[in-house]
């Protein structure tokens, strides 16, 4: 340490260096006479709005009058200090440091210090509201090229803005040089600062259009973000039945015929028949389950599906206070399964489901986007470690599918399918994945047997379905047990699936209906008279064909052009085999 306090040479460390250093004080000039001005801070919006660059140009002239002035000062303060002294100062510093050592020196106190200074600020624009005005611009910006036109003015405008600053200061910098220097570069100067004035008042000019057109483009942005959102959707959160009043029936019909007058008039007194129901005290499931075996309208089906499922209380009293409860309580499940991230899971069940959701619906964009696989994936993972006894199973992943897809149809007014949920509110999309789960959990309380280990349930219905055809058709039961086919072959994917592989989304919907009017056995006992009455309707071609055709054919049936009117048919189908056989086994043995 003795080297470092002896060596005139060394700087010391406490020592200033620089002249330019935020809130030192200088006496200058202004237009209400001799004010002290704290240097620093020099860049602020009020000023680009205040300061006109004449009076820049004005207050910089004098400036550098009064320096050059002091350089005689300068000179007399540094005759006396050693060489190695003054090493350490340039002819700029020493100007401003004798200055603050001289305003120190009156200051007893702070408060004596903020007295004897002021906030004057100079007429420079400042770059970060010019940078904040350009991200505003840039983060709202959409596809279209013209916005990356606008990013490009807002960059243009920033350099020449620290164009404009940088000459500023190259100019009080070269006034800190002696009269002779000064003399000769004046008219160089006094060129800029025409220029840069010519540059400012053009910034000043483009900076309000700037800040309308990026005001604008948030105002677009949100108006697309809540496009297809239906306006009362705080209500239909809190409860489904809210807006059922306003409902009206939303298909179109060719009215100059008069097949489509009497389909228009049949839809449209039972629409008035499910709100009459779903409007009273207490609803009616018998009735329910009764008006929708045939269907139900697309705007009463997601709370038509939570009555039939028992999710939604059937009591209007107790409707809100159960939805909050339950929704509640699938937040807090995902919260503590959640609660160490994605490396904290059950990494076997995780992987599996990570793999399963992005291959489900394939044809569906609503199943592609990201933040429907999230959703499906907390669903599943959820429902796995609640249910140990049977964890996740392939298949599963289908059948939550329905109930996203129905419950996103009651807050927008678009098409689902193609729909993208990242344009909901998050609290609107927790409550789709809540009521997605708890139906999910109700179906499959149903039918768990058919995923738990070996999956008995399934056994039994393929033995049972194999029993039927044998009784219903037998030539078909014939044909397959000589070509060597076993039903569990290609029966167990319409069992394990619910036929969602071999028909569309909005086809499964539709059935679905008919399922849920059926009670509890309808997953398990309709469904297998339905497979029967799928495979008899395919009895013809199958007959024609031997294995490696029949296999080929059962794998992509032809029902991508089926509508609402042949799932009718099959439904129909299957109702009246069950009514022949259900509740006569024997009959089914043969004699």
């Amino acid at each position: 340490m003795a080297d470092v306090f002896s060596d005139p040479s060394k700087k010391s460390f406490w020592r200033r260096h620089t002249a330019a250093l935020p809130g030192s004080v200088k006496p200058v000039e202004s237009k209400t006479g001799a004010t002290n001005m704290v240097f620093g801070a020099q860049h602020t919006y009020g000023e680009m709005l205040a300061v006109s660059a004449a009076e820049a140009l004005s207050h910089s002239q004098h400036s550098q009058s009064h320096l050059s002035s002091s350089t005689s000062t300068r000179s007399n303060i540094t005759r006396d200090l050693p060489n190695q002294e003054e090493e350490l100062f340039s002819s700029a510093s020493n100007h401003h440091h004798s200055n603050n050592q001289q305003q120190q020196s009156s200051i007893a106190n702070f408060s004596d210090f903020l007295s004897e200074t002021n906030d004057e600020w100079n007429d420079r624009l400042d770059d970060e509201d010019l940078s904040i005005i350009g991200k505003l611009k840039i983060e709202n910006r959409s596809e279209d090229d013209e916005d990356y036109e606008d990013e490009e003015d807002l960059s243009s405008l920033s350099m020449n803005n620290n164009n404009y600053n940088n000459d500023y200061d190259d100019d009080d910098d070269e006034g800190e040089n002696n009269d002779d220097e000064f003399e000769n570069k004046n008219d160089k100067k006094k060129n800029k600062k025409n220029k840069n004035k010519k540059d400012k008042d053009n910034i000043e000019k483009k900076i309000p259009e700037l800040v309308v057109t990026a005001q604008q483009k948030v105002t677009d942005k949100e108006k697309k973000s809540t496009i297809g959102i239906k306006a009362e959707i705080a209500g239909l959160v809190q409860d489904p039945m809210n807006s059922i009043n306003t409902m009206k029936l939303s298909s179109s019909f060719n009215n100059n015929s008069r097949q489509s007058e009497a389909e228009r008039i049949r839809l449209n007194t039972r629409f008035k028949k499910f709100k009459d129901i779903l409007q009273s005290l207490n609803v009616d499931l018998a009735a329910l389950r009764q008006l929708s075996w045939s269907g139900i309208p697309n705007e009463l089906r997601p709370m038509a599906w939570q009555l039939l499922l028992g999710y939604l209380p059937c009591n209007s009293d107790r409707r809100v206070a159960t939805l909050a409860r339950k929704r509640k309580e699938y937040e807090d499940s995902v919260s503590q399964a959640y609660s160490r991230g994605i490396s904290g899971l059950d990494q076997t069940i995780w992987h599996q489901i990570h793999i399963d959701v992005p291959r489900t619906n394939p044809g569906t964009a609503l199943y592609q986007y990201e933040t429907t696989q999230q959703c499906l994936e907390r669903i599943l993972y959820v429902w796995a470690i609640r249910h140990p006894a049977s964890g996740y199973v392939q298949g599963i992943n289908d059948l939550v599918t329905p109930f996203f897809q129905v419950f996103l149809s009651a807050y927008i007014d678009e098409n689902p399918e193609i729909y993208d949920p990242s344009n909901l509110p998050k609290e609107v999309l927790n409550v789709i994945e809540a009521d997605s789960f708890w139906c999910l959990s109700k179906l499959l309380d149903g039918i768990q047997d058919n995923y738990t280990f070996a999956q008995p349930g399934i056994q039994r219905q393929i033995n049972k379905l194999k029993d039927l055809i044998n009784r219903i058709d037998e030539p078909l039961a014939t044909h397959l047990q000589e070509e060597g086919l076993e039903f569990i072959q290609f029966a167990f994917r319409w069992m394990n699936c619910l036929l969602m592989r071999e028909m569309s989304l909005k086809n499964t919907i539709r059935m679905w209906d008919t399922y849920l009017a059926e009670g509890t056995d309808g997953f398990s006992e309709f469904h297998l008279y339905v497979c029967a009455a799928f495979l008899v309707k395919w009895s013809d071609k199958i007959r024609s064909m031997d294995f490696q055709g029949i296999m080929m054919f059962l794998q992509s049936l032809p029902t991508s052009a089926w509508n609402e009117k042949d799932i009718e048919l099959l439904l129909s189908e299957a109702y009246m085999w069950k009514t022949l056989f259900h509740n006569a086994p024997s009959h089914l043995l043969r004699t």
